[in-house]
């Protein structure tokens, strides 16, 4: 359910949000007009690769910049729009990927199920939505979690969790505990479980191990699978500024409305400052022009220096979430083998995931 259609949540009259559709094709028209004065070829791909990183980057940062400045009820409406639009345009890219997928419920939180079209999931991947704890979908994410399904062979659940500032946290963190602990009980081992997210959502995968419910908290997933996480909300390192002008992120990244008071350098909704003893093997990727690299680069340290089991990917050249942006680029190519090679590590001895039992639960 996307957060337009909650009950309660606020959105803009259809005159106001469609000069809002014609000012936000007018930014992307400058954006990709800005892109032959950035140097688009020059980079450490091949030329027709920094093309696309370029366009890439410009348009995402112009459309996120922009659908940040809007007031709430305009920037739910614009949402819902893009929700719409994947929704129709990306089922042929799951089948595509011999996937299918179906709307559900799990612990009372809805999302989106994938699984493998002709076989029984080796696992399931209960997977956490990026967009800085304020915005995006399930359905706007359905090539990557598509493509997640299938290079793991597990079964992904997308959870639809409550966003800010409809929501502040810990919203988000007891809709994710609930659908763990609600996969437990529909009988999925703890031992063939996963926990994924990126951005925001993977903050949230963190905060889940750091803070659930303690009837929830002896569930412990058997590996967290975290692309560029945001694990330090004080955003006061180097590379938050530094990397600035290189990332798709808008230079003003708003976390406020998430927080709501919370103290930014809390354990619970910055990881990097916690003690991460007895955390689940975890395997990572992040950019290295991406603003949150020096916390991201900080936080594999911590996991190292607790113990984990930590298999840390940076990429050279590449910004924030770049595998689910840039599917097409060799680094993300990496990063998909990387994780299919940490998920077949994790569940290599695990037991039987039971096909009968999963089928039932999950026609």
């Amino acid at each position: 359910m996307v957060m337009a259609r909650r009950p309660g949540v606020k959105t803009a009259t259809a005159p106001v949000v469609a000069i809002d559709t014609i000012l936000l094709a007018q930014q992307m028209a400058a954006a990709l007009a800005r892109v032959p004065f950035r140097r688009p070829l020059s980079g450490g791909q091949a030329p027709l690769s920094n093309l696309g990183t370029a366009v890439t980057r410009e348009t995402i940062r112009s459309f996120m910049g922009y659908m940040t400045s809007l007031p709430i009820p305009e920037f739910r409406s614009m949402e819902l729009l893009v929700d719409e639009l994947c929704r129709a345009v990306m089922p042929p890219v799951v089948r595509r990927f011999d996937v299918r997928s179906r709307q559900t419920e799990l612990g009372g939180v809805p999302g989106i199920l994938y699984r493998p079209r002709h076989e029984s999931p080796r696992g399931v991947v209960l997977y956490l939505h990026g967009g800085g704890y304020i915005g995006t979908s399930p359905a706007m994410y359905a090539f990557f979690t598509a493509r997640l399904c299938h290079e793991t062979g597990c079964a992904v659940f997308v959870a639809d969790y409550r966003l800010a500032p409809e929501f502040p946290f810990p919203a988000g963190v007891e809709d994710a505990a609930a659908v763990l602990h609600a996969l437990v009980e529909c009988g999925i081992p703890p031992e063939r479980l996963l926990v994924a997210g990126d951005s925001g959502g993977a903050g949230l995968v963190n905060t889940l191990l750091l803070a659930a419910p303690s009837d929830v908290a002896v569930v412990r997933p058997a590996g967290l699978i975290l692309f560029s996480p945001e694990v330090d909300l004080r955003l006061d390192e180097p590379s938050v500024t530094g990397n600035a002008k290189y990332d798709i992120l808008p230079w003003n990244i708003p976390t406020a409305s998430y927080l709501h008071g919370v103290d930014a350098s809390s354990a619970y909704v910055s990881p990097v400052n916690a003690d991460l003893e007895g955390f689940p093997p975890t395997c990572m990727s992040w950019g290295a022009e991406e603003m949150f690299r020096d916390p991201i680069r900080r936080f594999a340290d911590r996991l190292r220096q607790a113990g984990v089991h930590t298999l840390a990917h940076e990429a050279p050249g590449m910004f924030h979430v770049f595998p689910i942006l840039m599917p097409w680029a060799e680094a993300s190519r990496e990063v998909y083998r990387h994780v299919g090679g940490f998920v077949q590590g994790i569940l290599e001895h695990a037991p039987a995931l039971d096909g009968g039992t999963f089928d039932t639960l999950f026609p």
